[in-house]
Parts: structure tokens; sequence; C-alpha cells
């Protein structure tokens, strides 16, 4: 599985534009925060709302520490899904927030 740091995350946000990047978490914990521009779709519903994901485009895969985010990757990349984890996911994330 792919794997990027937050840092590198955060990086690679001032140079690309429109990188997708998706919150896996549950309600609760995104409303202390996420990721300008990301796309909130818990771990649960991803099966269902896997269609909302362009299949043609990467996207980043981000939780609270890294573990669902990775069980995601797992069940995205075996549907064809160019995806990325992000390691260490929120806990480790030094960027901007919004709420």
């Amino acid at each position: 599985m792919k794997e990027i740091t937050t840092t590198e995350l955060a990086k690679k946000m001032e140079t690309e534009k429109g990188l997708n990047i998706i919150d896996v978490r549950e309600d609760e914990e995104v409303a202390q925060g996420m990721i300008p521009g990301a796309k909130h779709i818990r771990l649960s519903e991803i099966p269902e709302r896997v269609n909302e994901m362009d299949k043609n485009q990467h996207h980043f895969i981000v939780c609270r520490s890294g573990g669902r985010s990775g069980k995601a990757c797992e069940f995205l990349s075996s549907q064809g899904y160019e995806v990325t984890n992000v390691a260490g996911g929120m806990l480790d994330w030094n960027g901007e927030v919004k709420k």
C-alpha cells in the first residue's frame, strides 16, 4: 500500500491544486476539524458511496491515526482505485484544519 506522511501531503497541497483527500473518520471526529478541501466519507460508508469517487483520479485517504484509512485503501485498491494512505493521520497533521 502506498503511504505519504502528513508533512509530504501538506507540501503537495501547496504545489498541486485539487487533490482528492477523503476523510474516513466518524462525524464527531470530523467536527473537531478536518483538512481543508477534504471530503468526508465514513469508513463504514465507503462501499456504498464509492461511486462518489472518480476512478480516474488519485485519492489520499486520512483518518485519526492511519489504521482505518489503511483499511479503506485496501478496499479501494481492490476496486481499482489509485489511493495513498496518509500515515499518522490527523494526529500527525500540523497543517490548517477547518471546522
